[in-house]
């Protein structure tokens, strides 16, 4: 029998195509967004102690009650908010399984769901996936902040809601106090669900305060607030992350969870809530990776790069518009092939590409890789023009 596709446009992820041609062409790669260091020792004694002692064994379905009461002290602290442990925190095999519950819960045929591109790439496929519409708006170049004015105008009887990411992937942008203001008015007068990506949470430079959707009565109560464990503790691949939802929108996305993963790692749960009793085992990371920032980006100083201002997160996006007329696909590739370092191109970002050159670097490595990096950068530094 012929399959119809539900997702006829979409092809393997950018992600998996750049890192499997850095492999190929045994490319340093600067591409996918995750550290090629180790997570803290302290975590992985914490996971060996209980995997060795019998914490093997399915978790409740919403998270066990020690985790989710250590994630409510946790919002508390840094948001100076409360929410309820048990009917408003969830976790989840990964941040990514909880914008898919979410926009599975929330998202029905014909509903329009305005995305801020460039975006996360799972967004529009999600949407897709549930009949609903992905309705692309672009960020403001150079500074990659929305245009408020622009997503109102976008706005029709069917949207029903607005996808949000800060600090943003891939940009480095992160909301200021009144782009949550404004979200906040916008979705009380048009009656919309917001589901905010806030997998970076803690990743802001130059002293910055993290601000979340949980912080905004206009947004908690029609709100998702999204969290990654992989990205603060560098455990991407133990795919562990929990959402926040006032216990109506919790009741519904709980009921997609509960067939879909159903349960969450159980070892690393129990790990992750004594590792979160400390703060400073979380809070010391935007200095982290600020230092980590500012160095990468004296070493790309020597290259004809030129980079875009990265206000958190762990990457940095660099404009080539001026080297070279190729799209930034072929861009890529070429460099990784030729230049031996692996990017991503962000026009796999929007919905329809984009017209802009340029391409994103992940500095969540160790410095020996960037030195590594930024020296093939400069000692090839011919091959990164092309005139024709």
């Amino acid at each position: 029998m012929p399959i119809q596709s539900k997702l006829p446009r979409v092809g393997t992820t950018i992600f998996t195509v750049m890192s499997r041609l850095a492999q190929e062409c045994q490319a340093i790669n600067l591409s996918q967004g995750f550290p090629d260091f180790d997570c803290p020792e302290g975590l992985l004694e914490r996971i060996q102690y209980y995997m060795r002692n019998g914490f093997n064994q399915y978790s409740p379905m919403s998270g066990i009650p020690k985790l989710r009461q250590a994630i409510a002290q946790k919002v508390e602290r840094s948001y100076h908010t409360p929410v309820d442990p048990e009917e408003e925190i969830n976790v989840f095999s990964g941040a990514s399984e909880a914008l898919f519950c979410g926009v599975a819960a929330l998202i029905h045929p014909g509903d329009e769901v305005i995305i801020l591109e460039p975006a996360y790439d799972l967004y529009g496929p999600v949407i897709e996936l549930f009949g609903g519409v992905p309705v692309p708006v672009p960020l403001s170049h150079p500074t990659y902040l929305p245009d408020w004015d622009l997503v109102q105008a976008k706005l029709t009887p069917q949207t029903q809601m607005i996808i949000v990411n800060s600090p943003h992937n891939p940009s480095g942008s992160c909301f200021r106090e009144e782009d949550w203001l404004r979200l906040e008015k916008i979705a009380q007068q048009h009656d919309l669900w917001v589901l905010s990506d806030e997998v970076y949470e803690h990743i802001f430079f130059e002293g910055a305060r993290p601000r979340s959707l949980w912080q905004y009565p206009g947004l908690r109560e029609r709100g998702v607030a999204v969290f990654s464990f992989g990205k603060t503790f560098h455990i991407t691949g133990w795919k562990i992350g929990y959402a926040l939802a006032p216990a109506p929108i919790m009741h519904e996305i709980r009921k997609i969870h509960q067939f879909n993963t159903f349960a969450t790692f159980t070892p690393a749960q129990h790990a992750l809530a004594d590792f979160l009793q400390d703060p400073e085992n979380y809070e010391y990371l935007g200095a982290f990776f600020q230092k980590r920032r500012d160095y990468f980006q004296d070493l790309m100083a020597d290259t004809p790069f030129e980079l875009i201002p990265s206000y958190g997160t762990y990457f940095q996006m660099a404009s080539f518009a001026h080297l070279s007329p190729e799209n930034d696909l072929d861009y890529a590739q070429r460099i990784t092939r030729e230049v031996g370092v692996a990017t991503i191109p962000v026009s796999s970002f929007y919905t329809q590409g984009s017209e802009r050159q340029v391409i994103r670097f992940c500095f969540a490595k160790n410095y020996q890789t960037l030195d590594a990096a930024a020296e093939r950068l400069r000692e090839k530094k011919e091959l990164l023009y092309q005139t024709s």
